[in-house]
């Protein structure tokens, strides 16, 4: 798989997204797979307001959450069956805004893949719209993938056989984060200012047809579930 990130001039807000894309993105091959970072596609939705203090950020983190959660750090939401800080909610890079996340990223990754299939002549081709996000216990930030069109998201290993013919009963390969997070990394999150990448050569399945909820899990089902519950027990 390879991983080529494309730099670019600052994004402005309420740009035309598609027009920007066709400025840095002169070739696309077959099977090949767009990474956009989330920011610029919610600058091209103008989902963007003014800083005027805390109180309006932690009003913005609770109506853009289905869930948050106070603590020492941040608050911890979940958004689009997603568990992640604020909401979403940015500011860095973010010229004394606040940014927010895209409306609809699976429904923008759709729109975008459209057009470039019929500007490059191609069939297969992903969309993949990134932010970041923190693990459990684990420090920094990783790529997740908010919404994607094209490929599909999740790869079953449910039984098959492993190397020594044992059947598979739990395993799943989450593919769409994991592009994220290896896009993402070569991204950068600081002033690389690379907003778009494309990968090649990606172990995926692509698809025409994207199911939206294979990546969620009900949180009451949630593997992490009991331990989190137990440690709110002993505080």
């Amino acid at each position: 798989m390879q991983i080529k990130a494309i730099k670019t001039r600052i994004f402005q807000k309420n740009e035309d997204l598609l027009k920007f894309i066709f400025k840095y993105v002169k070739k696309l091959p077959e099977k090949s797979i767009l990474v956009v970072t989330s920011k610029i596609v919610a600058l091209s939705e103008g989902r963007t307001t003014e800083h005027k203090g805390e109180k309006q950020k932690i009003k913005l983190i609770k109506q853009e959450s289905s869930f948050a959660l106070k603590t020492k750090y941040t608050w911890l939401t979940i958004k689009d069956g997603i568990v992640m800080a604020n909401a979403g909610i940015d500011e860095s890079n973010a010229m004394g805004k606040i940014i927010l996340l895209p409306k609809n990223s699976f429904k923008s990754a759709e729109i975008i893949r459209k057009r470039l299939q019929d500007k490059f002549g191609i069939k297969n081709l992903g969309i993949l719209i990134t932010d970041s996000r923190l693990f459990p216990l684990r420090a920094g930030i990783a790529g997740v993938a908010l919404g994607y069109a094209g490929f599909e998201g999740i790869k079953n290993y449910i039984g098959e056989k492993d190397i020594f013919g044992r059947i598979l009963k739990m395993s799943k390969t989450d593919v769409a984060d994991s592009l994220a997070t290896s896009a993402v990394l070569c991204m950068g999150e600081g002033k690389e200012q690379q907003p778009l990448a494309i990968i090649t050569d990606a172990p995926v399945v692509f698809t025409d047809k994207v199911k939206k909820s294979e990546l969620i899990i009900d949180p009451k089902k949630d593997i992490y579930a009991p331990l989190f519950s137990k440690l709110n027990a002993k505080k």
